[in-house]
């Protein structure tokens, strides 16, 4: 990286090239544009083009605490969006796990920039048929394992009990931090959750040993709803939720899942009209370019 300023140029996810052939790449970044499934406040599908431009005022060189700049041993690309008709939203998974499928075959690692939470589900679908089930690390406010799948429902709350149904996710392998909502009926009991009022208790660093417990050397796909964060660092999101962590607890979270087979990873539910000042889209990319450095450090 290289000192700009931030306000200028092309924007793409922290002055990556964009690019559309893969073969070359060791990470590629894609938007998910989708806000159909939220359930209260819409605006997600803003939420790749807000994130690439607050990126763009931490693309200056080496990442603290990190100590080096994770595109100087990474190849990262920008694909752009993921598109289909938005007239016909169900097209969004058929197009979201060929986009994945596509590049995982290239031998890259798919960051991917929502869009709301339902659209996870696709991009599971590809890093199962490529990985097999794989661990779950899931950081959120709500546990998104409610009742009621199946039909075609677009539900970002429904999105991890159709995983386990689906069989994407190895349930007894996977972990989901900062829960702090519940639901009657909700599926997978047989996971792993330490709920805000634990992940408070305990120093970060803890809470990443107990995720690398649960998740035992599995593959394992990392996705993070930004409502785990307390509405207090993360306003724009469509169901904001009191009592969240902090930007400093997930980013620490994060620094201590280095060496972790991290085979994908997403950041979601980032709601740019909720939040004019930007703080929120600021906070996914940095956990974002954190995702970079732990792939940069040899995750």
């Amino acid at each position: 990286m290289t000192r700009r300023a931030s306000y200028s140029g092309h924007v793409t996810f922290m002055r990556r090239p964009a690019a559309t052939d893969f073969s070359a790449a060791d990470v590629v970044v894609a938007g998910l544009p989708f806000d159909v499934a939220t359930t209260n406040a819409p605006g997600a599908r803003f939420g790749p083009r807000a994130i690439r431009a607050q990126s763009l005022q931490l693309a200056w060189g080496p990442i603290w605490p990190w100590g080096f700049d994770p595109f100087q041993r990474l190849t990262v690309v920008d694909a752009g969006d993921i598109e289909w008709d938005w007239g016909r939203p169900r097209g969004m998974a058929a197009a979201a796990t060929a986009h994945t499928r596509e590049v995982l075959a290239s031998g890259a690692r798919p960051l991917t920039l929502g869009g709301d939470h339902y659209a996870t589900l696709p991009l599971l679908r590809a890093v199962a048929e490529r990985h097999g089930p794989v661990a779950l690390i899931h950081f959120d406010a709500h546990r998104d394992t409610e009742p009621g799948g199946g039909e075609g429902r677009l539900d970002h709350g429904i999105v991890f009990a159709e995983a386990l149904r689906e069989r994407l996710i190895v349930e007894e392998a996977s972990v989901q931090i900062g829960i702090r909502t519940c639901y009657d009926g909700e599926a997978g009991a047989g996971m792993t959750v330490i709920d805000a009022a634990a992940a408070h208790a305990m120093t970060p660093e803890r809470v990443a040993e107990r995720i690398r417990a649960v998740v035992d050397g599995r593959p394992c796909y990392l996705t993070f709803d930004i409502d785990c964060l307390d509405p207090a660092f993360a306003p724009g999101t469509g169901t904001p939720v009191p009592g969240g962590l902090s930007s400093h607890q997930a980013r620490a979270i994060l620094w201590g899942l280095k060496g972790m087979p991290i085979v994908g990873a997403d950041v979601m539910e980032v709601s740019p009209p909720l939040d004019p000042s930007g703080i929120t889209a600021l906070a996914a990319a940095m956990l974002a370019v954190d995702v970079c450095c732990l792939w940069a450090a040899g995750a």
